[in-house]
């Protein structure tokens, strides 16, 4: 059944070859370029690039066909689609662009298989089979949902895990002849391919182990990757715009606002408009194929950290890092020219819900709030089980968190519920029997707090869309600034 679909996409790597300086014009059949160190190679890495990409049948020198095009006329296909110099011969900027990092299939609307092909439902199944050795299960399996979620946001789709050796999408990582006779061809070769939706192996993505997986920019990032892949299983084509995600080549790129209007545009022409849907929670185990939802819904506002609205649901330093939480995402700041982004479930795998509240006890854990319940966490790894708030000592009339902050010279904890705090001795482990009002405490701070933050010898109070820095010594604010400014805003 595999081979009735076209091999959508491959990530491909070309050997790089060095260009030298222009010396001699060398023909070979239709080919024409200038002579320079490895000349050779050149020729053929053109010769299969053209092949593979635009479908240039070759043959030997003398012998082509006159029905078929020649290798200059597919090779000004390319320039034009890569909006380069329509020379119809080999230059350094072409060559270039062909040792890119790049997706296999071919870049001519002319050649898409089944171009327009499509799911028929709106709800899809997928499953992993085998895992990389680079990246924790866990992980994997976080980056393969957040890619899916990616065209779930904007579209009608959705996505649903499945222990089902027959989902709509199985995704698989192999090395060499992994079963679907498009073997990969080690390191730095073909990264994934995937296949067009329908049955059988329709719809399928496979990743080449060989290469070095990354939930960063080392190696190859399989949450970029996947989600260009899934483009692929969903029905799209490659296209032209360098900013699309469905452009062929590979490249970093923001993990926030994914998808150009191109992208969006395309995607609703084959499957209809996104729309407005709730969290799906983790259904119960005995739902279709044991199976959990992806296409969270995330609120508009956190597309933009630098809305002047945004405010956040909590803030904690972790180490040298700061931790900026809303709805279900993260932002990481480690220094104002590295932050990262996503979903929390990204980072924090096992997470996927809101944090109310969050603080962090230097060389020890990090402690995430939410509703009644709490999560410890060390850095980005989960060390227990979901707990109780009244594990803490908090009365049963404590039903959530605001804000938290630790204090480390004085060994205390505040935690924060409506004009109230609470204060814990986390050398002692025990809490004071009764709150203190905040009003009381903590003169021009309004209430409720978002969150707390203790830095250089301040409190800093995320208040709405607001931020107080607060010297605890003169028990007064001394400055009000944007609460996203901490994002560099």
């Amino acid at each position: 059944m595999g081979l009735l679909f076209g091999l959508v996409c491959v990530f491909a790597l070309f050997a790089p070859s060095c260009l030298g300086a222009p010396l001699l014009q060398v023909e070979r059949g239709d080919v024409t370029l200038h002579q320079g160190e490895k000349l050779q190679d050149d020729v053929v890495l053109a010769a299969k690039y053209i092949e593979r990409f635009y479908s240039f049948q070759t043959g030997p020198p003398g012998h082509r066909k006159r029905s078929h095009p020649s290798f200059s006329s597919k090779l000004k296909d390319m320039q034009s689609f890569f909006r380069l110099n329509q020379t119809g011969s080999l230059n350094t900027e072409t060559l270039a662009v062909m040792k890119m990092p790049r997706c296999g299939v071919p870049d001519i609307q002319e050649y898409v298989y089944n171009r327009g092909n499509r799911w028929k439902k709106n709800e899809i199944s997928y499953s992993i089979g085998k895992y990389t050795s680079d990246l924790p299960r866990n992980t994997v399996d976080s980056l393969i949902g957040a890619a899916l979620d990616v065209w779930a946001k904007a579209s009608p789709l959705r996505f649903f895990r499945s222990s089902s050796q027959q989902a709509d999408i199985m995704v698989e990582f192999g090395s060499k002849y992994h079963g679907d006779n498009y073997p990969f061809d080690g390191p730095k070769g073909t990264l994934a391919h995937a296949f067009d939706p329908g049955e059988g192996i329709g719809g399928d993505v496979h990743f080449d182990e060989d290469e070095l997986w990354t939930a960063d920019s080392r190696g190859f990032n399989l949450y970029l990757v996947a989600a260009h892949e899934f483009g692929h299983a969903l029905g799209l084509k490659h296209s032209q715009n360098p900013q699309s995600l469905m452009y062929p080549t590979y490249r970093n790129r923001q993990s926030q606002n994914m998808l150009s209007s191109e992208d969006i545009r395309n995607i609703n022409a084959l499957y209809g408009p996104s729309v407005t849907a709730p969290y799906y929670p983790r259904l119960s185990w005995n739902y279709p194929f044991n199976s959990w939802y992806t296409g969270f819904y995330y609120p508009r506002a956190v597309k933009d950290k630098c809305d002047p609205d945004l405010s956040f649901d909590s803030v904690t330093n972790v180490g040298p890092s700061i931790f900026f939480f809303k709805d279900r995402y993260l932002w990481i700041k480690k220094n104002k020219n590295d932050i990262k982004e996503g979903p929390i479930s990204s980072f924090i795998p096992k997470i996927n819900s809101t944090i109310d509240a969050a603080y962090w006890l230097p060389n020890s854990n990090t402690f995430l709030f939410s509703g009644s319940s709490y999560w410890t966490v060390n850095f980005t790894r989960m060390t227990g089980w979901r707990k109780e708030i009244t594990s803490f000592g908090f009365p049963a009339s404590v039903d959530h968190i605001d804000a938290a902050v630790h204090i480390p010279n004085t060994g205390h904890t505040l935690f924060f519920t409506q004009d109230q705090y609470w204060r814990y001795n986390e050398i002692l482990e025990t809490m004071e029997s009764n709150p203190h009002m905040i009003s009381d405490d903590f003169p021009g701070i309004k209430t409720p707090i978002s969150a707390a933050v203790y830095k250089h010898g301040f409190l800093h109070f995320f208040v709405g869309p607001e931020v107080y820095k607060y010297d605890v010594m003169v028990r007064k604010v001394i400055r009000i600034k944007k609460a996203n400014s901490w994002l560099g805003c």
